[in-house]
This record gives C-alpha cells, structure tokens and sequence, in this order.
C-alpha cells in the first residue's frame, strides 16, 4: 500500500480497485471548500460532486462530442493498448470525469499521464494550446470491498441521470452503462482490503 499526499491524501493498492474523479480547470466556484470539522470527506464530496453537476460556473468543454470522445478514446487506450491499469466503469460529464479502475503503475504516473496527454490533445482540438485545461490534484478513493466497488460503479454510472443529461444510464454515450459490449472489465474477484492507520 502506497501513501502520498499533495494537498489532498492519496492511498492506493496495485492491482486493486481505487475511483478517481477529476475536473476541468476552474469548475468550481473559487474558495469552495468546507473545514474539516464541519463535513467528512465523502460528504464533501457529494457536495462538490452535485456542484459539477449542476455546471453553473466555469467550463464545460467535456460537453463537446470531440472532447468527450478523445477523452473516453484516450482512457481505453491506456487500460487497453498500454495496460497502465483495468477500466471498470467510467463517466465523461460536461466538466468532470469518474473512473473506477485498478492501477498497474503508481497511481501519480497514471493520473499524470492520463490528464497531460488528455490535455494536450483537448487544448489542440479547441485552439487553446498552453492554457490550463485540468484542476492540478485529483480525488481518489481507494475501494475497500467488492460491495463498495459495485456501490461506486452504480454511483460513476447514474451521474449521468442524477445530473438530468438523461432519463436512463445506457443511453449517455459517454459511460460505461451505455456501450453496448460493455467494455469494461467485470468489478473485481476476491477484494478484501484491510487497512491500518
């Protein structure tokens, strides 16, 4: 088990399931935060989480076809072509993307080369090459059973749906619940994860 911190704490297992979610660079209201006394984590959380969805400030260039495709084209590449990690359940929304996946490489290479290259290509796409496109840090959650890990893949599914994009799962193009041959890997065998603090 790996340990880093940046201004958020990091935690991850090789090979086990972790869900990540990152946003689009100025998505939030600046200053959104809430003091550690007042919220836990996963709460604050939720809250930001309902805040993206609701996509009232700042960008929304995930919105775009083009974007969202690359961005979803560039997650299987590297589960697929270059085996950093397995895809279990992915949403690209309008301002944010969830991932539920089980890294092969450190999780600080993976999510560094995952939003570098994304950026890179998002920011030619759209003509803004040298801008900022991602937030710097990422949330991460390292699943600590096979119940959690299905709660979190239900919970990266029907964003779509709890955000009103649409009416049911499969039919946001853009998430694992809406491809046909369900690409993503089945949720894990036999994860057990005891952790001491």
């Amino acid at each position: 088990m790996t340990f880093y911190r940046r201004r958020l704490p990091h935690l991850y297992v090789a090979d086990q399931p972790v869900f990540v979610t990152w946003r689009l660079y100025g998505s939030l209201p600046l200053g959104r935060v809430f003091p550690n006394s007042e919220i836990s984590s996963g709460r604050a959380f939720a809250a930001l989480d309902r805040l993206l969805d609701e996509g009232c400030v700042g960008p929304l260039q995930l919105s775009q076809p083009a974007i969202a495709d690359m961005v979803v084209e560039v997650l299987h590449y590297m589960a697929d072509a270059q085996r950093r990690y397995t895809l279990h359940a992915v949403v690209v929304m309008p301002n944010h993307v969830h991932v539920l996946l089980s890294p092969r490489v450190p999780l600080p290479q993976l999510t560094r080369a995952l939003k570098g290259y994304s950026a890179k290509r998002a920011n030619q796409i759209l003509a803004l090459t040298g801008n900022p496109f991602w937030q710097e840090e990422s949330y991460d959650h390292l699943v600590r059973n096979v119940a959690e890990g299905e709660r979190i893949r239900r919970y990266i599914e029907q964003n779509p749906v709890r955000a009103g994009l649409v009416r049911e799962a499969s039919e946001y193009r853009w998430s694992s619940a809406g491809w046909p041959t369900r690409r993503s890997a089945p949720l894990f065998s036999n994860l057990v994860i005891k952790l001491s603090y």
